[in-house]
């Protein structure tokens, strides 16, 4: 009974399923009305996990409305290039994007929170500052100063390292490096000598073939398998630790927002909450066999060596603290989300790491 009194009071009707995924709710239908918005994705339609979560999203959308909401999703390019769809819903030109925070660095640092920074945290200990460590207050605040309103709509989970064309034994061998890395991680590399570079996912394998980079970092192996990197770069690193459980987000306008009716704004919660998790769950029900196939096929799967990992932690850490130093709205941030990540971090040490990694050592000992 309080749960059917609860779903008419935000308009959904009794017979809405938000847990199963399907909004069915004849009195949106009937009473809300009709509105047609477009969607501009960051990602390419050949991946179909990241440009799909935002079809996810739009779909949900209009099943939840009987199709009184529609959304239509285009992919990088179509509308504007995939690194400026934050410009684009922040002036009106699309109501809504489907991004990643740390595209738009450049603007501010503070961004990079909404995606992922280096040794942070991963999938799950973002959605717990996010949704339980006042990630979203503090993220909502940052985000009304470029007329959007974000909400998480995916993650990766943790990505690779990438791919390189030499190995990298030391940090010497990074000195030089034309690396195609996003986000804060950039700055990092450039502090250990690699010249990053930001390169939106449909253009990286043609700068990667034609030398105009040397190294490329996308997400993992299902994804990088369907863009070719390995046909290029011979080397596959691991751990990506710039992002260990990066988030993708549904970027609203802002006025578009505070216009929708509540119980629409319910079905946009509830459809991006959708869209997050289908994502992560399939990145790690197809990463395993893509790797498979490509070590099979010659790939040479490499961990970062110690040393490199260590001098890019010193650099990430004096990174934060310089900018937070000049950066009220990343310190503000910062000042909330560190010792959040250090507490969640210890969490794991004691109990999800040590059966995680007494797993490992079953798995590699065949005894699975």
């Amino acid at each position: 009974m309080q749960r059917r009194t609860l779903m008419r009071s935000a308009g959904l009707g009794s017979g809405a399923m938000v847990a199963g995924g399907t909004l069915a709710a004849p009195a949106i239908a009937q009473s809300m009305p009709e509105l047609k918005w477009r969607l501009a994705s960051s990602f390419p339609k050949s991946l179909d996990t990241l440009y799909g979560a935002g079809e996810t999203f739009a779909r949900y959308v209009a099943e939840a409305t009987d199709s009184r909401f529609q959304i239509r999703v285009f992919a990088s390019g179509e509308i504007v290039p995939g690194l400026q769809v934050a410009d684009a819903v922040q002036n009106g030109t699309v109501e809504i994007g489907h991004t990643a925070g740390a595209y738009y660095v450049g603007k501010d640092p503070t961004f990079a929170f909404d995606t992922a920074i280096p040794f942070g945290t991963n999938a799950r200990q973002q959605d717990a500052w996010i949704n339980w460590g006042g990630g979203r207050e503090l993220l909502g605040e940052f985000y009304k100063g470029y007329n959007i309103h974000s909400l998480p709509c995916g993650n990766t989970g943790a990505q690779m390292g990438g791919w390189f064309r030499k190995e990298i034994r030391t940090v010497d061998d990074m000195k030089g490096l034309k690396f195609r890395i996003a986000g804060l991680a950039g700055e990092v590399c450039n502090r250990v000598g690699a010249v990053s570079q930001q390169i939106a996912g449909g253009d990286i394998y043609p700068a990667l073939e034609k030398g105009t980079i040397d190294a490329a970092e996308w997400v993992g192996p299902y994804d990088d398998q369907k863009l070719g990197f390995n046909k290029i770069a011979p080397y596959y690193y691991y751990p990506g630790w710039w992002e260990g459980g990066p988030q993708t987000s549904a970027y609203i306008n802002l006025g578009k927002w505070n216009e929708l009716p509540k119980a629409y704004r319910a079905v946009i919660e509830a459809a991006a909450a959708k869209a997050h998790t289908l994502m992560v769950s399939k990145y790690d029900a197809e990463n395993p066999k893509a790797l498979r196939e490509l070590v099979a096929a010659g790939t040479k799967l490499m961990p970062f060596p110690q040393s490199v990992m260590e001098a890019c932690f010193v650099a990430a850490t004096e990174l934060y603290a310089e900018i937070a130093a000049k950066n009220p709205r990343f310190k503000k941030i910062y000042d909330s989300w560190r010792p959040f990540r250090n507490e969640t971090i210890l969490w794991f040490r004691v109990c999800e790491n040590t059966f995680d990694n007494f797993m490992g050592r079953q798995s590699a000992a065949n005894k699975l």
